[in-house]
């Protein structure tokens, strides 16, 4: 079984992001920063915030399902706020999306938030909603249950320091990992964190009893080139049990975004 996980930026690559998927065919794709504005039929929209201008795809939620036909595929918004067609405002659902390959039967699901609640009425300030999914799926081929649970964690604008708002996340987090998961199974917990190693959100998850694969194995960055504010980390992969691992890696090339996937073989 192959497990990807990608803060996929908007979709601001998508020349190279959709044909990387299509080809690497994870059969579970946990992807951060998922567009779906069913409102328009555009491919590209803008986000603006203050001085912070970014092209999106209007529907990368839409463009991934697309890409991955075989997949089973469940958006997760966290808010409802406004892309712009030029001067025209475009309502636009903002979250994160989890794609599982068709011939792996999902036995049990569980989404919630793990910071505030959904906005309906605007991205709003930051910190601003976070929400998480979890599958729980049976592995047929390899006789197992497996729960993958992915979230995108909160952007404080002060940076990605240790704060009471975090720790509350990484225990919701944790909690909604363990509603999908049974005592037997192999449990993955992924995602684009916004936190450096050595924080105590992964330290929560670490007394929980899982193990940070991207500091643990030896990588020194999740980011890309697209990526120029310093800090390099952003991403994690924890497992309870290392030993079901194939392998684990740090993609760099191509370069589908201003993060990296992280991908982990069961």
């Amino acid at each position: 079984m192959k497990i990807m996980c990608l803060n996929s930026w908007g979709g601001k690559l998508h020349e190279v992001l959709l044909p990387y998927l299509a080809a690497s065919a994870p059969d579970v794709l946990c992807l951060q920063e998922v567009t779906h504005s069913p409102a328009s039929d555009k491919d590209w929209l803008t986000y603006r915030d203050g001085d912070h201008v970014l092209p999106q795809r209007a529907n990368l939620f839409r463009d991934v399902s697309r890409a991955l036909p075989d997949h089973v595929a469940v958006f997760c918004p966290a808010a409802q706020g406004e892309l712009w067609d030029a001067d025209r405002s475009i309502p636009s659902q903002w979250g994160l999306a989890t794609f599982v390959h068709r011939a792996l039967p999902v036995i049990g699901q569980a989404q919630g938030f793990v910071h505030k609640d959904y906005a309906p009425d605007g991205f709003g300030a930051h910190p601003r909603s976070r929400s998480a999914h979890g599958v729980r799926l049976y592995d047929h081929g390899a006789g197992r249950t497996v729960s993958v649970t992915h979230m995108h964690g909160l952007r404080d604008l002060r940076g990605k320091m240790d704060t009471p708002e975090r720790a509350v996340q990484a225990r919701r987090l944790l909690d909604l990992s363990r509603q999908v998961s049974g005592p037997e199974d192999t449990v993955v917990v992924c995602g684009d964190f916004n936190v450096e190693p050595g924080s105590e959100t992964l330290a929560i998850l670490a007394e929980a009893g899982l193990s940070e694969l991207v500091t643990g194995r030896g990588f020194e960055t999740t980011r890309t080139s697209h990526y120029t504010k310093p800090g390099r980390f952003a991403d994690y992969m924890l497992v309870n049990r290392e030993r079901d691992l194939r392998g684990f890696d740090v993609i760099h090339d191509p370069e589908v975004s201003d993060h990296c996937p992280l991908v982990l073989g069961l």
